[in-house]
């Protein structure tokens, strides 16, 4: 079935809203699966969040889980 993944910000322009990774047991492999298919990706900076937590370290995944990417940010 594949993970779907949400991005938001400017990243948009690099992957487009979502994409579909077929295969990735952890937020290691989809980096490296994302990085392989959208190349700009490994220069630009971003954050995962993983069931609507950012994650810090390397994140276990199954099929249920909800994956975003976004951009850096500040707050005001």
């Amino acid at each position: 079935m594949g993970l779907k993944v949400i991005i938001f910000g400017r990243l948009v322009d690099i992957a487009g809203n979502s994409v579909t990774v077929d295969e990735a047991k952890d937020t290691d492999s989809l980096v490296n699966s994302l990085n392989k298919t959208y190349p700009a990706l490994v220069n630009t900076k971003y954050v995962i969040a993983v069931n609507k937590k950012i994650i810090n370290q390397n994140t276990v995944l199954d099929t249920n889980s909800e994956i975003a990417l976004l951009p850096p940010f500040s707050g005001g």
